[in-house]
């Protein structure tokens, strides 16, 4: 029964305006109060308070009397007495122990005997009559605007309110100065045969009545918990740093943003840490002006003149030099020196060391590295023998031998089991095989010399060319016969004769 006109369907005292607050039944959402006190069960003996909180239009709120003990619920609608004979009819916005606190916060004192009472529940033919008069006061407000028109006046006519029996009007204006309405009030009252009532409001209460959407994207907070208008001066825009654009600072209403004094004092406890500065700041480079205070940061940036370079110093610093320009001394520049401070080891360092320790210890690795060089230089076949057997101290040290020319594939080697020397006609042959078929077959390596043998320290090189130190094996005409097809096995099929140059076939298997 509250409202029928938005969204919400009549429910919105409990589930909230669907229109918010925007619907035609006066604003059925602005300026509500959650009762938290409606679903505590109250004691038996207690006595609820008689007093309740109604809403009319425009979110206009007033206290009534509950003189006949009605069993009232949040929303509902009731008839009131009026100041003259007439009746009208409001919702039920508070009841209970809450509109004690607000009739406390308003300064209303509960024995008031301006608080009128309540005559009963609306019926069907009440609301009826009510929404009727509704209906006619948008035309009615028209028409009143074209006769302020007519006449000239320097008045904004922005609402009007019938009362729901229609014996009455209210016609709610704004204006900078006096106005003489009086012909006005004669010219409405012909009009509409009602009696006619002007009442003037200030623009904020005007924009609280009408609603709207503020540039923070929000509805406005005068139509909707703002009852009490304090005055907002430009000292509070220049307290917050905001640019004095009146395009900026200004609401709906014409006048400077209420939200303004919301962070204003906020910003008087910053600023009691920043420094005032009356004069320029006196430097050895000329003077400083102040450009721009970050309040929050305590940051001020200051210029000298000429220059378009700011200086960003702290307050600290800003009063530190205002205290040796009252001592009638300037420091060198406006940024104090700087002190490059040891750097402290992080708790890495501490616990797994500094990576760059790697990088020096290679660095030193590779330079130690460079540094060294060979005192003497040894050919790899002149190197000494290491005797395998050591050697007594009486013992002359041996010579070191010459390179040893490569062995003809036709020598019997101690390895191959010869017990002699071969003849000499199958070693000159075996040397010319070699030395025609040099030129088609690859190097071979050179044999390793041969490590020194302690028991034949005295003995000297055979004539058969061996190696000192080699025991001489027996000679023997089978081995020489084996060193020779070995040695045409391996030059590939190449047979070389004796010394006369002739070849021979190789034996037959036995």
């Amino acid at each position: 029964m509250a409202c029928t006109s938005c969204s919400s369907g009549g429910g919105c005292s409990t589930s909230g305006c669907g229109s918010k607050g925007g619907c035609s039944s006066g604003g059925c959402n602005r300026l509500n109060v959650f009762d938290w006190l409606q679903d505590l069960d109250l004691p038996v003996d207690f006595k609820e308070f008689d007093i309740v909180e109604l809403r009319f239009k425009g979110g206009r709120k007033e206290f009534f009397r509950n003189t006949h003990r009605l069993a009232l619920v949040t929303g509902d609608a009731v008839v009131v007495e009026t100041g003259g004979n007439g009746w009208h009819l409001g919702h039920v916005s508070l009841k209970g122990e809450l509109v004690r606190l607000q009739m406390r916060k308003k300064k209303v004192p509960v024995d008031h005997k301006d608080i009128r009472g309540i005559m009963r529940v609306a019926t069907a033919e009440d609301i009826e009559r009510f929404e009727a008069a509704q209906n006619l006061e948008l035309g009615t407000m028209f028409k009143a605007r074209s006769l302020v028109d007519e006449l000239r006046l320097k008045m904004k006519l922005s609402d009007v309110e019938y009362q729901a029996d229609r014996t009455r009007a209210t016609f709610f204006y704004s204006a900078e100065d006096r106005v003489d309405f009086r012909d006005l009030i004669k010219r409405l009252a012909d009009e509409f045969r009602v009696r006619v009532e002007m009442r003037q409001i200030s623009l904020r209460h005007e924009a609280g009545r009408l609603g709207g959407i503020g540039s923070c994207g929000r509805e406005l907070c005068c139509s909707t918990w703002l009852t009490e208008f304090k005055s907002v001066s430009t000292t509070a825009a220049r307290y917050q740093n905001l640019s004095l654009n009146p395009a900026k600072l200004s609401g709906q209403c014409g006048r400077l943003k209420c939200c303004l004094n919301y962070e204003l004092d906020t910003y008087l406890d910053a600023l009691k840490d920043i420094p005032q500065v009356q004069r320029p700041l006196q430097t050895q480079q000329g003077e400083a002006f102040l450009q721009k205070t970050d309040i929050f940061k305590k940051r001020m940036w200051f210029a000298y003149r000429g220059d378009n370079n700011w200086h960003m110093l702290t307050a600290e610093r800003v009063r530190e030099i205002q205290t040796l320009n009252k001592a009638g001394e300037k420091p060198d520049a406006l940024l104090a020196p700087v002190i490059e401070a040891e750097p402290t080891p992080s708790v890495q360092d501490h616990v797994e060391g500094s990576l760059d320790r790697l990088d020096d210890k290679i660095k030193g690795v590779k330079r130690s590295k460079r540094k060294k060089k060979p005192t003497t230089t040894t050919a790899p076949g002149n190197a000494l023998p290491k005797p395998t057997a050591s050697v007594p101290k009486s013992a002359p040290m041996p010579r070191p031998e010459p390179k040893p020319r490569p062995e003809p594939t036709g020598v019997a080697t101690p390895s191959e089991g010869a017990e002699g020397r071969a003849p000499k006609g199958s070693r000159s042959g075996s040397r010319r095989g070699a030395r025609s078929g040099a030129s088609n077959d690859a190097p071979r390596p050179e044999r390793p010399t041969p490590r020194f043998d302690p028991r034949f320290r005295n003995a000297s090189p055979s004539a058969d060319g061996a190696a000192p130190g080699t025991p001489k094996p027996a000679a023997d005409s089978g081995a020489a016969e084996r060193s020779g097809r070995s040695s045409r096995s391996r030059r590939g099929g190449r047979r070389s004769g004796g010394e006369g140059g002739g070849s021979t076939p190789p034996p037959a298997a036995s």
